[in-house]
């Protein structure tokens, strides 16, 4: 993967293979005293059965220059919550577990309902988001990272590649987002991003014409990766979506609050590989054809936001231009993989190129028949104006959980 190609909107940081994991921890711990860096995991309890967050867990018990990790856990009752949180504690960093089913934080949700504040159905999106608002009210870290965890691939340089752009003071970045390849089993991965973003990306410039949004977008290698590192004041004015359009939303909001040149994108490993979703053609609701409509819905809602007119006929002829341009991009992905050994099922992919340009077209009229929803979360900085003492009440309802839950 290693290059020197800069596609002039992103700083890409490569890497070379020349400085040794080692050597950027012991950066990263010295400069963790006077910039504290933490680090957010949204899980689901399911995750906690899994192989990948066991072995994520050996790796961070590693890691020096961590001053906090905050586990967001969805989807958990209370003898799940023990359990998770005997899970984490062999972490030898400050951690807490945010129990997002518990009463206390349901009594949270409730306050923000009475404000007319509505954090947004169940999702990755969410939790995301309490854990940002967990780790602002905390006031005492300076850089935050973000990752999933279900990385069956995972190693401690992952992490200490993700953070180092945004940490090292001497750099101006922001906001880093991680890329990767996405190869395992002896196949090529990455079907959203590839089947998906990508083609919808290079239709959507052809159908509605230049946008620099666009280009942005198209700059970063892997859009859909959920490796994300960002120094805290762009926390609390972030609005992300609450769903699977979490990766896209984030960069709409590093296009429309930081200049690109405070944005870079940074390899962080030879392979990736996690749980994989299924396709779920049969149900919306679910999986990876779920994850195309949210997708395409936050890239439509950007885009009216930023004065792009969507009618009907709009939309009909970004369908058939995107399923003409994904085709011509699966012959690439085909010869690439066969040069490289590797397997792609073209039925298969065929197919899921058909239902994305279906769930385009849905994702369309959900847009259409409702285009006054409102597309994110609200930030932090108006939850904070609306009620002062909620944030810190947070604090006290995650500490009383682990108080009388936990271990």
């Amino acid at each position: 993967m290693a290059d020197f190609h800069q596609n002039g909107n992103v700083a890409t940081l490569h890497n070379l293979r020349t400085k040794s994991v080692e050597t950027l921890n012991h950066e990263l711990t010295a400069i963790g005293h006077s910039r504290k860096i933490g680090l957010i995991l949204p899980s689901l309890y399911s995750e906690l059965e899994g192989e990948a967050l066991p072995k994520i867990l050996d790796e961070l018990s590693k890691v020096t220059y961590l001053h906090r990790i905050v586990i967001g856990l969805d989807r958990a009752d209370e003898a799940q919550y023990r359990h998770a949180c005997e899970f984490f504690s062999r972490l030898p960093q400050d951690h807490v577990v945010i129990w997002n089913d518990g009463p206390r934080m349901k009594e949270i949700h409730k306050r923000m309902d009475d404000l007319n504040i509505d954090p947004g159905e169940l999702g990755k999106g969410r939790n995301v988001w309490f854990c940002m608002g967990y780790m602002m009210a905390c006031a005492d870290t300076s850089v935050v990272a973000l990752h999933d965890c279900d990385i069956v691939t995972y190693d401690q340089e992952l992490l200490a590649r993700l953070v180092y752009p945004v940490a090292n003071p001497n750099f101006r970045y922001q906001m880093a987002k991680g890329y990767y390849p996405r190869v395992g089993g002896g196949k090529l991965n990455g079907r959203v991003s590839r089947l998906l973003v990508s083609p919808i990306l290079i239709a959507l410039k052809k159908v509605i014409g230049d946008r620099d949004y666009l280009d942005f977008l198209r700059s970063f290698r892997y859009p859909l990766s959920g490796e994300f590192a960002m120094r805290m004041p762009m926390l609390p004015d972030l609005r992300i979506p609450s769903d699977w359009g979490l990766e896209i939303g984030t960069l709409s909001e590093a296009w429309r609050n930081l200049a690109p040149s405070s944005v870079c994108q940074v390899e962080l490993t030879d392979n990736y590989d996690h749980k994989h979703q299924p396709v779920s053609e049969e149900d919306a609701s679910k999986g990876l054809s779920r994850m195309s409509v949210d997708i395409s819905k936050a890239l439509f809602r950007k885009l009216a936001a930023d004065g792009t007119v969507f009618t009907e006929e709009v939309f009909r002829t970004l369908k058939a231009t995107y399923y003409r341009t994904a085709l011509d991009l699966l012959e690439n992905y085909q010869a690439d993989a066969q040069m490289n050994g590797l397997a792609i099922d073209r039925h298969a992919e065929e197919q899921m190129i058909e239902l994305f340009a279906q769930n385009i077209m849905t994702a369309g009229q959900v847009f259409m028949d409702n285009p006054s929803a409102t597309p994110f979360i609200p930030t932090w900085s108006r939850v904070h104006s609306a009620d002062t003492t909620l944030m810190s009440d947070m604090l006290k309802a995650v500490a009383a959980d682990r108080e009388a839950f936990g271990v």
